[in-house]
């Protein structure tokens, strides 16, 4: 089910992308398995088009990657640090490729939506969705930071940063006065 979901909207992507199709040709017949606990595993297959499908059953993987469920939405977003979290097993060379065509590839959305609606709502659309992405944003780091500070300063449950660091600074002053005081101690005892 999870495959039939996924592999529509990326044989979609891959259409408008002849460079990204070439390159996975290089890969057909080729298999690739993505892990997303606590999902079911996706295994998709390399067509000689270059777009992909869903893989046979039993069917050997050449690369497996595996993603932490948190990782999903910040590959989808294009983040550059999200890609080195992806666990890599199998063959490397392969699964680099699909890493790297996943960086490459970006749904042109406004493009689509303009062939159903127009060109003009097509792009009203568009700026209104990402208005709203950017609010959703903004108002999660805005929540986490007011609850920081209420976890530091309001209901202190978590230390400063500033407090952190004068007692790890007291810490080793401590240590190095324990240091000196053990050499005296040894000292005395010669």
């Amino acid at each position: 089910m999870l495959a039939s979901v996924a592999i529509a909207p990326l044989n979609h992507l891959l259409r408008g992308e002849n460079w990204a199709r070439k390159r996975l040709q290089l890969h057909a017949g080729r298999t690739a398995r993505f892990r997303i606990p606590p999902f079911p595993d996706l295994a998709l297959t390399i067509q000689a088009s270059g777009e992909v499908s869903a893989a046979a059953k039993g069917a050997l993987d050449d690369a497996t990657l595996t993603l932490i469920p948190g990782l999903l939405p910040r590959l989808l977003a294009h983040d550059e640090d999200a890609y080195r979290e992806v666990r890599i097993s199998g063959d490397s060379e392969f699964a680099e490729e699909i890493l790297l065509i996943g960086k490459s590839l970006h749904w042109d959305v406004e493009q689509d939506i303009s062939g159903v609606m127009g060109d003009i709502l097509a792009h009203r659309v568009v700026r209104a969705g990402e208005g709203l992405m950017h609010w959703q944003v903004e108002t999660a780091r805005n929540l986490w930071q007011t609850l920081a500070e209420y976890l530091t300063e309001e209901q202190p449950l978590l230390a400063k940063s500033m407090d952190m660091h004068e007692l790890i600074h007291e810490i080793n002053t401590l240590r190095s006065h324990a240091a000196s005081l053990e050499m005296r101690v040894n000292a005395l005892d010669r």
